[in-house]
């Protein structure tokens, strides 16, 4: 994981709680943000591209409460060990 002191790329409109980059080069920028918005946290799985010197968002995954997760981590856990498999 990645420290960065770059500013989030994300609305002012959400209020940035805490955040781990996950892979970070001169065009992409891979996050996992925690957030809160109308008093509600949720965690945001973030995908930005880099183009004419702005991160502008590709793609974003929200978890929105504690059994989503389990859900997504079961699937996940589930589907992992089928990428090493040919």
């Amino acid at each position: 994981m990645i420290k960065s002191d770059e500013k989030l790329p994300i609305s002012e409109f959400y209020k940035v709680i805490d955040h781990i980059t996950i892979f970070k080069s001169e065009k992409w920028w891979e996050a996992i943000v925690i957030f809160e918005s109308f008093g509600r946290r949720s965690i945001g799985l973030y995908l930005w591209q880099k183009k004419d010197g702005v991160w502008k968002r590709k793609h974003k995954f929200n978890v929105r409460n504690i059994e989503e997760w389990n859900r997504l981590k079961d699937a996940i856990e589930r589907l992992a060990p089928k990428l090493s498999q040919k």
